[in-house]
């Protein structure tokens, strides 16, 4: 008998609380969906805020720049999240 890598203890302690889903085709392609149009989301915000983020390094404007990263990163962040549990419900279906 083998030893088992501290990596497959893991996975099994997981597949013990959280199984796996299996996913139906269709879930797979949903969730494809989903995180193609959340990284779409990101990018039109990317372009409108670097605009915004060259305009306010232009003008040396150090105050609106960093607002703006804060933005950035606040948009990104949200986005994901929503994208996240959009995921969830899809997964969900696949308990049901």
């Amino acid at each position: 008998m083998s030893m088992k890598t501290a990596y497959e203890l893991a996975m099994e302690r997981l597949n013990k609380s959280s199984p796996t889903l299996k996913l139906t085709p269709e879930q797979k392609q949903a969730i494809a969906e989903l995180e193609s149009k959340c990284a779409a989301k990101i990018a039109e915000r990317e372009l409108f805020l670097n605009g915004e983020i060259l305009k306010a390094v232009d003008k040396g404007d150090d105050q609106a720049l960093e607002q703006l990263e804060k933005q950035l990163a606040s948009d990104r962040k949200s986005l994901r999240a929503a994208m996240e549990e959009e995921k969830q419900k899809v997964r969900q279906q696949a308990q049901s």
